[in-house]
């Protein structure tokens, strides 16, 4: 699913309008209708509905779903602020609409169940009590600059009430990317927000979540032209892309075809952080895996993973000496390794001689933080998956998520590399400045050795010849689909990185399903 711009979306509307030969009010019927059906799905008929309608195209999507909720007989208010005297075409038009059903009601019934208030000058804000719905249609996509004035004081005054808050497509006051001028406390905090046929980029970033609450795309029809003027770098992974991903075994496959992967990972006191991400690549469908241990963890490795190979460094401590990886189709390097004097230069080595496919996490990260000219001696397609403060280590702070994915994808360009930025939503930026934002995961993987589990499940699909693009984008919907699947199991309060490595075989077998 592709993250459009706000520009972008005006084209995808045009080009909606020009192929179907509909008008904008047609559109705005259809979305209204959405969302109007999503709140009836949610909210009962004995739930007051405040709305508040701008002046522009959100606006007329408010004033058409207070229509419509009246048309299935909730009470409505409505307050439509037109403080300059101008209302867009369309949000005129659905004024007139919702005053003439209102009259037509009260002809037919002798009641009518609107009540319709036009703001022009002062405001007198309504009661807005904890069982009301606010729905919030005063600003979308349009808009350009920090709310102001009366409309900053409005969003306050709705912010400030124990009112439950829908937003129609976005937040009013919020951006549609970036929000780093913005003025975040002139932005209305909903607590579900109902995006018409796209999500917004700035969904995606976690200080906008207070804002954001609970997202949905509601799929209205919308035609995307494919054209120079709607081509984005931003975008959001869905179940049928990784269905389409995940390849399918041959009958005569063995252990010597389903691919060799070495993994250097565990110091002394570490070994956990290898048996994780060892015990995760076997249980993604790899044929054989080495890993390389100092002899201090030799015991625990061969207990704990019975069906690995053992690679022993001649340090009894931790990872000192590079070693030849020629027999491997691909290598993970970090888990646990620590940032010893000699794992710091056996690191760069072992980096600058292997020639197969590579990830690279946790302490190696760390090492490479702290020696940022090392990044050049990085193989192209290889992979990094920092944690944010990983990545600071790489691209050093930022003032937001906005600027710190824009810096991550121009590392990611000029080194012509993949980088994951681990988090909700985790974002796979390519070497063509690609983004692709994770669906699955959960709070519950907020857990000590999930990244762990993260680099075994990639290691794996690397050794298996996927494409380095591929294997990251399948191995993390993967890792987050066996965290979702057991937390549903386990609560997400319960869930720990064993279990997601537990719940890796049910979450392939999810995806064979479709």
């Amino acid at each position: 699913m592709k993250i459009f711009s706000a520009a972008q979306l005006k084209a995808v509307d045009a080009y909606t309008i020009e192929k179907e030969l509909a008008s904008s009010t047609d559109l705005m019927e259809r979305a209204s209708r959405a969302v109007a059906d999503k709140i009836r799905s949610r909210w009962t008929i004995d739930t007051p509905m405040k709305v508040f309608a701008g002046p522009g195209n959100n606006g007329g999507d408010a004033l058409a779903i207070a229509r419509m909720l009246s048309e299935a007989n909730y009470k409505v208010y409505v307050y439509l602020f037109n403080t300059s005297g101008r209302l867009s075409p369309d949000c005129q038009l659905n004024k007139q609409r919702l005053l003439d059903f209102q009259n037509v009601k009260k002809d037919m019934m002798g009641v009518h169940n609107v009540e319709f208030t036009e703001v022009t000058s002062q405001f007198t804000p309504p009661k807005l009590e904890e069982g009301d719905l606010i729905i919030d249609g005063l600003f979308g996509t349009g808009l350009s600059r920090p709310l102001n004035g009366g409309f900053a004081s409005v969003v306050k005054y709705i912010n400030a009430s124990p009112a439950t808050v829908v937003s129609i497509d976005v937040p009013s006051g919020l951006m549609c990317e970036d929000n780093t001028y913005n003025v975040m406390n002139h932005i209305v905090k909903a607590n579900y927000t109902y995006t018409i046929q796209y999500p917004k980029l700035a969904f995606f970033f976690p200080e906008n979540e207070p804002y954001v609450g609970n997202w949905e795309v509601l799929d209205i029809g919308l035609l995307d032209p494919g054209t120079e003027e709607t081509a984005t770098f931003y975008n959001f992974t869905e179940k049928k892309d990784m269905v389409a991903m995940l390849k399918t075994r041959s009958k005569f496959a063995h252990k010597g075809t389903m691919g060799h992967a070495v993994l250097i990972a565990g110091k002394k006191g570490m070994a956990g952080a290898a048996i994780l991400s060892a015990r995760a690549c076997m249980r993604s469908g790899l044929g054989k895996l080495t890993i390389r241990v100092p002899e201090s963890n030799v015991r625990i490795m061969q207990e704990a993973v019975p069906e690995a190979v053992l690679n022993i460094d001649v340090d009894a401590n931790c990872f000192s000496q590079s070693f030849d990886t020629s027999e491997f189709d691909a290598m993970a390097i970090g888990p646990g390794i620590g940032t010893s004097a000699y794992t710091v230069q056996a690191f760069i080595e072992q980096v600058s001689m292997t020639k197969c496919a590579m990830v690279i996490d946790a302490d190696a990260l760390n090492i490479l933080g702290s020696h940022r000219g090392w990044i050049n001696q990085l193989p192209r397609h290889c992979i990094l998956t920092p944690h944010k403060k990983e990545l600071f280590g790489l691209i050093s702070t930022t003032r937001n998520s906005y600027e710190e994915l824009e810096r991550t994808r121009e590392l990611a360009v000029r080194q012509r590399i993949f980088i994951l930025i681990k988090g909700a939503y985790s974002a796979v930026v390519t070497p063509l400045g690609n983004v692709y934002f994770n669906s699955t995961g959960n709070p519950g993987m907020a857990t000590a050795g999930a990244g762990d589990v993260l680099t075994g499940v990639i290691l794996s699909l690397l050794a298996q010849a996927y494409d380095p693009e591929v294997a990251l984008r399948l191995g993390v919907y993967l890792h987050g689909l066996a965290g979702d699947l057991a937390a549903e199991d386990l609560s997400y309060e319960g869930l720990i990185s064993t279990d997601i490595v537990n719940y890796l075989p049910k979450a392939f077998k999810e995806l064979r399903r479709v």
